[in-house]
């Protein structure tokens, strides 16, 4: 990036979302993250003006846009009988890329992408708190591909 002020929650969930479908809508980029369209369309130039989106063709690179730090995090309902609404309650948390129900000993895996170690410690507290889970973390090391397109 060639602006090295810190990206904000919101600049990161708008990253999120373009390096999925870049040509999604302002509009809906607004609703997504909740701003106002007018503010999306602001935030996008500033992060194009900063450096932080150099096109829309290719994946963002996360290092590049300030999210470094990728983990999956398992969790596990502290209380078995306690309803099954982890996704809900974590919907609020911008650094979650995915939630995967899974088949085994945990309920959901978390993908999270986090600018570093603290961040990510934090983000486990946050975790643990809103959805009344334990977590086990597992950090990536290196990512030799991902974002395969389809085969069918």
């Amino acid at each position: 990036m060639t602006d090295p002020a810190p990206l904000d929650d919101l600049d990161r969930a708008l990253l999120r979302l373009l390096a999925r479908d870049g040509r999604r809508s302002y509009t809906d980029l607004a609703k997504d993250t909740g701003l106002s369209t007018s503010a999306a369309h602001q935030r996008v130039r500033r992060l194009e003006q900063r450096g932080a989106i150099r096109g829309y063709a290719a994946v963002v690179d996360p290092v590049q846009s300030g999210m470094p730090l990728t983990a999956f995090v398992s969790i596990t309902p502290i209380d078995p009988a306690a309803p099954d609404d982890a996704p809900e309650r974590l919907s609020h948390l911008t650094a979650l890329e995915a939630c995967h129900s899974v088949a085994g000993e945990e309920s959901y895996i978390l993908k999270v992408r986090v600018a570093g170690p603290a961040e990510l410690e934090a983000l486990l507290q946050e975790i643990r708190a809103a959805a009344g889970v334990s977590t086990r973390t597992t950090v990536v090391l290196s990512t030799p591909w991902e974002g395969r397109p389809s085969s069918r």
